[in-house]
């Protein structure tokens, strides 16, 4: 193959892939969107697949990790919730949002645990 032909061949290919990775981005933004959408109208299940997508091509996304905390805390899988805010604490120790978020889930946590205990030491002591 000739310079004259190979360059513009070169070129096209080169263009193409700048293209495609600048347009890849936006798609995988459009996973936490989505994610948020379904959680808002209360599709759970979507949002879980959303941002466990979006884990599993960005491993490092704590916005992702920190939106899948909260929905495994809202339908009561506290273990993986904690496993997932401290994921994305990992990756974003400072971020003010998931410090927040991971306080209140242990607040949460706690209470939860409290109720337990109560409400075993009543059935006590009805024995």
């Amino acid at each position: 193959m000739n310079k004259r032909v190979l360059f513009p061949v070169v070129l096209f290919c080169l263009a193409a892939s700048i293209i495609a990775t600048r347009c890849s981005r936006p798609l995988r933004e459009n996973q936490l969107r989505l994610g948020i959408w379904a959680a808002e109208n209360n599709l759970w299940e979507e949002a879980f697949f959303r941002w466990q997508k979006e884990i599993a091509v960005r491993p490092k996304s704590a916005a992702a990790h920190n939106n899948l905390a909260v929905a495994m805390e809202k339908s009561g899988r506290w273990e993986e919730a904690r496993k997932e805010y401290e994921a994305a604490l990992k990756i974003q120790p400072n971020n003010a949002q998931i410090k927040t978020n991971y306080q209140k889930f242990k607040e949460n946590l706690e209470s939860t645990d409290k109720d337990k205990e109560q409400k075993g030491k009543a059935a006590d002591e009805k024995k």
